[in-house]
C-alpha cells in the first residue's frame, strides 16, 4: 500500500516561525487561474482513465459537496443550519463549475468556515473567564457527525459551552488547578484561532480536490505542487525525522502510517491512529501544545537534525475522552533499507511432552533496492532475497515450522510479493491483475523448487494490506499454510501517479500530480482481495476498529468481485487440518490467562468506542474513575509495567485511571500474546502433519 497524500497529510522529517495573533476577520481567499485549470484537467483524467470511471455529473457533485463540508466541520460544531442550506443550494453545480474552470463555490464555503472558526474560538476563550458548575447533571455528546446542525447562534453557544466545560473537566479530573486549566485551554483555542488567519489559497484548493478525488474512490488522490514535492521526498525516504505520515483529524495531528524501518516504527511506542498533542525539542525541552496548530507547522517541529531528540505528548488511538497521555522520546534518523529488512527469531513452543522450535520471520514491508538493481548490483537487497537467506539459516537451526509475521505490513513491491510466494510454493501463478479495459494478466513465479517445504503460517492483522494480502491469499489458496489473525485491510487496487504538468507541457510545476486507480488485484482462485481482504483460517482478536480502519470503512470503496480462477494446483492439506487446529486453539486460549486478559481489554475498548455521550458531572465522573481503578487493581494490572507517573507538558497530565490504562497495557502485550498463540498454532500444524494425535 503506497504512502498516500491528501490535503492534510505530510511526511515527517525544521522550526516554525513566530506568529503574532491577528485580529478582525480572517483574509478572504480566492482561487487562482492555474488551480481551476488543474481541477478541469484532473476531471478529464478521472472520467476517462480511472479503473471504474465515475462521470462528473450532478450525483458526483453532491457527493463532493458533502465530503468537502464534512472535511471542514466533521462534528457539526462550526457551521449553522442556515450556512448548510445556502451551501447545498449549489450542491449540483460543482460539476458544471469545474468544467468551466470556476472554483468560486468551494472558496465561498471555505471563507465562511474561516469566519465560523474565528467566531467559535473567540467565544470559547470568553467562556474561560467564568467558572463552571460541575454539580449539575448534564451530558456532552462525543459523536456529533450525524447530529443536526445548530439552528441558531444561541444553540451553537450552548453546544460550545458544553464542549469547553468538558475540556475543563478533563483537566480538573487530572488534578490541574483552575489557573493552569485556563492557561492550557486558552492556548489551545488560540492555536486554532491563529490557524484561521494562516490559510492560503493552496490549502482551500487542496482540500476541495481531496473531496473530489476521494469521492471517486478512497485511494485516488490529488497532490498540489507543494504536496507533490512532499510526496516525492517521502517516497525517497530522504528526510531526517521519525518516519511517520501524519494527517489532521478533528484538530488533532494523527499518525496515518508508520514507515517501516523508521524511528517511530522501530521504537514500538507509536501506533496508527495515535494523536500528537504536544512537541518538545531535546531531552528536557518544554512541551509545546499543538492541538489546533497547522499540520505543516507541526511537521516542521518534528523534523530536525539526525541523532537529535524530539519529544512527543501522545494521546493513544485507543484512548477515550479521558485518555491517559504518554510522553515519548524519539531519536531522529534517516530511514534506511537496512532498518526495513526482514528479521528472524526462534520461539520455543511446548507441545505435549516435547518442545517445538518455530522460526518467526518478521517482514515490515515488501522492499526492494531499485537503485542497486538498476545499476546491476548482483547482491542488491530485497524482501524475498533476505527471506531466502533467513530460511537457509532457519533450516540450519532445525526449526519445525516457519511463521511469517506480516502484521502492519502495508505492502510495497508487487514483484517481491510474487517472489516471496515462490519461496514457499514454487513455480506457479500468484496473483491476477485486471486493468480498466477488462484485460486480465496472470503474474507467476518461476522458482522451480520451494526454498521451504515444511509447515508454514502467516500472521496478519487489519494493517496488513496490498502486497501482504497477495502473499497471504496465495498461501491460503494453495493450501500451503495456515493464515492466522484478523481479516486484512482489503486494499486490492492498483494506483499510478500522473504528473499533470508533464501532460500540459508546463515548464514550471503548477498543476501538481494525480494518483488514480487503474487496476485491481485478484487471487488465483478468482476472488479479489478488494474490500474483504484475506479472511484468516483461525481468527485472533485485534485492537483495530473495522468501522474506522480498513477498506470496508470507506463508504465508496470498490466492491468485491471475481474473475476466472487461474490455472493452479493446490498442493497442501491444510484445509483438512483446520478443524483440529481450531479445536486445539480454542482449548489452549481458554486456559491462557494472558490471552483472556487481552480479550477482556478488547471488550473494554469496544465499550469505550461505543460511548456516545460523556457526563459533565464531576462526582459521577470521579465515581466512574474509582470503579475502573478497582477493576484494574483486581486484575493486578494497574502497576504491572504501566507508567502511571506524572508526565511533563501542557496536556501530559490529562489522565485518569480509566480503561485506557488497561488498553495501553493490552497494546504493549498484544504483540507477544498474539505472536505466541500464532506460533503455538503452527506447532500444532507441525504436529498434525507429522501424524500427531495429541
Amino acid at each position: 500500500m503506497r504512502i498516500q497524500y491528501g490535503f492534510l497529510c505530510m511526511f515527517l522529517a525544521i522550526a516554525p516561525s513566530a506568529y503574532a495573533l491577528e485580529t478582525g476577520s480572517p483574509p478572504v481567499l480566492a482561487p487562482l487561474e492555474q488551480q481551476a485549470q488543474a481541477a478541469h484537467l484532473s476531471a478529464q483524467f478521472l472520467t476517462r482513465f480511472h479503473y471504474k470511471p465515475v462521470p462528473l455529473d450532478d450525483a458526483l457533485s453532491a457527493r463532493i459537496m458533502n465530503r468537502f463540508i464534512k472535511s471542514l466541520d466533521p462534528d457539526r460544531v462550526l457551521f449553522l443550519k442556515a450556512d448548510i442550506d445556502k451551501f447545498m443550494a449549489d450542491s449540483t453545480k460543482i460539476d458544471d463549475a469545474i468544467n468551466r474552470e470556476d472554483l468560486q463555490i468551494p472558496f465561498t464555503i471555505f471563507n465562511v468556515y474561516e469566519q465560523r472558526v474565528v467566531d467559535r474560538m473567540n467565544y470559547a476563550r470568553s467562556l474561560l473567564k467564568q467558572g463552571f458548575d460541575f454539580s449539575v447533571q448534564e451530558d456532552y455528546s462525543l459523536l456529533r457527525d450525524k447530529e443536526p446542525w445548530p439552528q441558531s447562534e444561541a444553540e451553537s453557544n450552548e453546544l460550545w459551552r458544553k464542549r469547553v466545560k468538558s475540556d475543563w473537566l478533563r483537566l480538573k479530573l487530572a488534578g490541574k488547578a483552575d489557573a493552569a486549566i485556563r492557561d492550557t485551554l486558552d492556548k489551545r483555542y488560540e492555536n486554532s484561532l491563529e490557524r484561521a488567519y494562516k490559510y492560503k489559497s493552496d490549502d482551500v484548493f487542496q482540500s476541495f480536490m481531496d473531496a473530489y478525488t476521494t469521492s471517486v474512490d478512497p485511494h485516488t488522490d490529488y497532490f498540489g505542487a507543494t504536496a507533490s514535492a512532499e510526496f516525492d521526498i517521502s517516497m525517497k525516504l530522504s528526510l531526517v525525522g521519525i518516519g511517520a505520515v501524519l494527517q489532521e483529524r478533528d484538530d488533532y495531528t494523527t499518525i496515518r502510517e508508520l514507515v517501516p524501518g523508521g524511528p517511530a516504527q522501530l521504537s514500538g511506542k507509536l501506533a496508527v491512529g495515535d494523536r500528537i498533542t504536544g512537541v518538545g525539542q531535546g531531552e528536557n525541552g518544554a512541551i509545546k501544545e499543538v492541538v489546533g496548530t497547522r499540520l505543516d507547522e507541526i511537521v516542521q517541529m518534528i523534523r530536525g537534525a539526525k541523532d537529535s531528540i524530539v519529544r512527543l505528548d501522545i494521546l493513544p488511538a485507543d484512548a477515550g475522552p479521558d485518555g491517559k497521555h504518554r510522553l515519548i522520546s524519539l531519536v531522529r534518523d534517516k530511514i534506511s533499507l537496512e532498518k526495513q529488512a526482514a528479521q528472524k527469531t526462534i520461539l520455543s513452543v511446548k507441545d505435549g511432552d516435547a518442545t517445538r522450535k518455530i522460526g518467526v520471520i518478521t517482514l515490515p514491508a515488501f522492499y526492494e533496492d531499485f537503485e542497486a538493481r538498476r545499476k546491476g548490483d548482483k547482491d542488491y537487497r530485497s524482501a524475498s532475497r533476505d527471506v531466502a537467506k533467513l530460511l537457509v539459516e532457519l533450516k540450519q537451526d532445525n526449526v519445525d515450522g516457519v511463521l511469517v509475521d506480516l502484521r502492519n505490513n502495508g505492502g510495497g513491491s508487487l514483484s517481491e510479493a510474487i517472489d516471496l510466494t515462490g519461496l514457499f510454493v514454487g513455480k506457479g501463478p500468484v496473483v491476477q491483475q485486471r486493468d480498466a479495459g477488462g484485460k486480465v494478466n496472470v503474474e507467476s513465479d518461476d522458482l522451480p523448487v520451494p526454498a521451504w517445504t515444511g509447515p508454514v503460517g502467516v500472521l496478519i492483522n487489519r494493517g496488513s494490506a496490498s502486497a501482504s494480502e497477495i502473499f497471504a491469499a496465495a498461501i491460503q489458496d494453495y493450501g500451503r499454510g495456515v493464515i492466522v489473525g484478523e481479516p486484512s485491510f482489503g486494499k486490492g487496487t492498483v494506483q499510478t501517479v500522473v504528473n499533470l504538468d508533464q501532460v500540459a507541457h508546463n515548464i514550471k510545476p503548477k498543476f501538481g500530480e494525480l494518483k488514480l486507480t487503474v487496476a485491481q488485484f485478484f487471487r488465483v482462485n478468482g476472488g479479489t482481495t478488494q474490500l474483504r481482504g484475506v479472511t484468516p483460517d483461525i481468527s485472533l482478536p485485534g485492537l483495530s476498529d473495522p468501522k474506522s480502519f480498513g477498506e470496508a470503512s470507506y463508504d465508496n470503496a470498490l466492491p468485491w468481485t471475481q474473475v476466472k480462477p487461474a490455472n493452479y494446483a493446490p498442493d497442501g492439506d491444510i484445509k483438512a487440518l483446520l478443524p483440529q487446529l481450531q479445536s486445539r486453539h480454542d482449548a489452549r486460549i481458554k486456559n491462557d490467562p494472558d490471552f483472556q486478559r487481552f480479550v477482556e481489554d478488547i471488550g473494554e475498548l469496544k465499550a469505550q468506542r461505543e460511548k456516545k455521550v460523556i457526563s459533565l458531572n464531576e462526582t459521577e465522573r470521579r465515581n466512574e474513575m474509582t470503579a475502573q481503578a478497582k477493576r484494574l487493581k483486581s486484575r493486578e494490572q494497574i502497576n504491572d509495567g504501566v507508567d502511571t507517573g506524572e508526565d511533563d507538558g501542557l496536556q501530559a497530565n490529562e489522565r485518569s485511571l480509566s480503561a485506557d490504562i488497561a488498553i495501553e497495557k493490552a497494546r504493549k502485550n498484544a504483540k507477544d500474546v498474539l505472536l505466541n498463540e500464532a506460533a503455538a498454532i503452527l506447532a500444532d500444524e507441525a504436529d498434525l502433519q507429522a501424524g500427531g494425535q495429541r
